[in-house]
């Protein structure tokens, strides 16, 4: 289900890159109108593929198997890398474009045409004037996180798969337990609802925060913009911290033995779950090391001391939490 509801926005931004690069083909190498429409049709095919063959385990033409998912492993990684490229780029001449006159900006892009695939006499003509233009250009920007988000995980799904080949199931994994999920059960409903709020509070937190911060008011009012954002994300680390640790007590009392066989899907949630974290974990050590040697301190310094340290011990709690549920036989 993740997997076709980015598909279906993967393949909304290829229609828009289409519109977006067919109003100035003209001065485009004709690779840069090819590469969507290629990438739309990979798509489909890979996710109707998913959907039938998620699930098989493969026990013939192993090699040739093996072969092939890589090769499509392979692929998706280097769309998720093209994508990350092209969102960089773009990212980086629209803040040049606001940050200088236009003279200026039309003399450095006439340097990077050839990475863009434009012919560097013509950079008049491929310029986005129209209001159609505007709006493919923006939409397939907004909606690049969606094919970023599908390139990994149809390459966590295509791993598992490739890892899956020519396995033979353990007898005490044919034991499914199904999920009986109910919406008005006491716990269900006041859990989803404290979810939404929080949720829902966040969003009306950033977008005040982004409006202060970028409009061009004075300084204390973008300082109490920010100490807003950082107080909300501090209250809301905290409670997932302390979330986690009880989950993680709660565990101590479970009589459930540890699942400790064979499970490359479970290997790879926790790969994956530790290897996301290394990245916050980076950002919040980076973060502590600017405002230590900063000054002079503030409270601003605190505050985002304060949510580097609680969002190094808010992932920690949580990949504990997760990893030994995973863990976990069923009831």
């Amino acid at each position: 289900g993740g997997l076709i509801l980015f598909a279906i926005f993967s393949l909304v931004m290829d229609v828009f890159k289409i519109g977006y690069y067919s109003s100035f083909y003209s001065c485009l190498s004709a690779i840069k109108i090819i590469y969507p429409i290629v990438q739309a049709i990979f798509v489909v095919i890979q996710t109707y593929f998913l959907w039938v063959a998620a699930k098989d385990c493969i026990h013939v033409h192993l090699n040739v198997t093996r072969c092939g998912l890589m090769l499509t492993l392979t692929t998706n990684l280097a769309v998720w890398m093209s994508a990350v490229t092209d969102e960089s780029v773009h990212k980086a001449h629209s803040k040049l474009k606001k940050n200088m006159t236009e003279e200026i900006f039309r003399w450095l892009l006439k340097g990077n045409l050839a990475i863009l695939g434009m012919r560097s006499n013509s950079v008049e003509a491929c310029n986005c004037n129209s209001q159609i233009c505007q709006i493919f250009k923006n939409g397939y920007f907004w909606l690049y996180p969606f094919n970023i988000e599908y390139s990994l995980f149809a390459s966590a799904m295509v791993y598992v798969m490739w890892k899956n080949v020519g396995r033979f199931i353990d007898h005490h994994s044919h034991h499914i337990q199904r999920l009986k999920f109910r919406l008005f059960r006491r716990t269900f409903f006041v859990g989803i609802m404290l979810g939404l709020v929080v949720l829902v509070s966040g969003l009306g937190v950033l977008i005040l925060y982004e409006v202060q911060v970028n409009s061009n008011t004075e300084s204390s009012k973008k300082s109490q913009a920010l100490a807003m954002y950082y107080i909300f994300n501090i209250v809301c680390l905290s409670l997932m911290s302390l979330v986690c640790i009880g989950g993680s007590v709660i565990y101590r009392f479970d009589k459930r033995d540890m699942d400790r066989h064979k499970n490359p899907t479970r290997t790879l949630d926790v790969a994956l779950l530790m290897g996301a974290a290394l990245g916050q974990y980076a950002i919040s050590y980076y973060s502590i090391v600017a405002i230590v040697a900063s000054t002079p301190r503030d409270a601003i310094s605190a505050l985002n001391l304060t949510y580097a340290l609680l969002m190094i011990a808010q992932h920690t709690f949580q990949n504990i939490f997760i990893i030994e549920g995973l863990h976990r036989q069923p009831p």
